[in-house]
């Protein structure tokens, strides 16, 4: 209690009470004591609230203004949001009726291998025995150690999923007597790539999120069996065992591959050469 008692009984600090009355006694503290000095702290406390209030009526009168201008931008983001939805659902459905075209052009061929060609082009949707294959990134996704199985390349070995994984994958899965293969609902055809766009895969072009769900159409466990005992099911496996990516794979009885949401084939020529003079 006396620390108490002290600390309310000398609330300004000995020092500053010794220097007040140094000053007070010089004549030096307090207000000023001249005409000249009053008048300078008047005035200069007049320019302070002129700036004060100048600048409070500057940002009221300036408010509503830029209120209006942020109440436009939003509308127009809005719109212009829209005008993009528009447009990618006229995409998706002009997509939709070019597969539609293609499909009843390869159904009208009149060849007796029409059924055949439709599966291995994917211009119809596939369903039967098969694998599910799911790749997701490790839950850490730390840093790797000794034995990489990718080797050397210009990505960080983390146990993050990269596009050289998957494309490893799939090209396993085929090899081992796949049919018809997708990724996460998306139908991989002879005219199919798999990419990176910093850290997410693009499989043509379009943005995957992981887990990665690869279903495969084929005799479901000689399947499973010739894939995991390939060199790219043995790779999968290493990147289990060094970096934790996280693997499961099952032979299921029934199980569909969408159609392809194009099959258009785009072949380059060389233009015609001018002749010269």
């Amino acid at each position: 209690m006396s620390l108490l008692n002290n600390v309310m009984d000398h609330s300004l600090d000995d020092g500053y009470a010794e220097a007040a009355a140094r000053k007070k006694a010089d004549g030096t503290g307090g207000m000023p004591k001249t005409v000249r000095a009053k008048l300078g702290l008047a005035v200069g406390l007049v320019l302070a609230a002129l700036v004060v209030t100048v600048g409070a009526a500057q940002a009221r009168i300036s408010a509503p203004a830029l209120a209006k201008e942020r109440e436009e931008l939003i509308d127009r983001i809005h719109q212009q949001t829209a005008a993009a939805d528009k447009l990618e659902d006229s995409v998706d459905d002009l997509r939709d009726d070019v597969g539609a075209r293609q499909r009843e052009a390869l159904k009208d061929g009149g060849s007796g291998q029409g059924d055949l060609v439709d599966i291995l082009s994917g211009a119809v949707e596939v369903h039967g025995p098969g694998v599910k294959l799911v790749v997701n990134d490790s839950k850490s996704a730390s840093q790797g150690g000794d034995g990489d199985p990718r080797e050397t390349s210009g990505f960080s070995d983390t146990g993050r999923v990269r596009d050289r994984d998957m494309q490893r994958v799939v090209n396993g899965l085929w090899a081992s007597g796949a049919e018809a293969v997708s990724i996460n609902g998306q139908r991989l055809t002879a005219l199919s790539a798999i990419r990176a766009a910093g850290d997410a895969i693009l499989v043509d072009n379009k943005p995957l999120v992981p887990p990665y769900t690869v279903l495969a159409v084929g005799d479901g466990q000689r399947l499973s069996t010739r894939f995991q005992n390939s060199p790219d099911g043995l790779y999968l496996h290493a990147l289990q065992e060094n970096f934790g990516i996280r693997t499961s794979i099952s032979a299921e009885s029934d199980i569909k591959v969408p159609a392809a949401p194009s099959v258009i084939v785009r072949t380059a020529e060389p233009s015609a050469r001018k002749g010269t003079s």
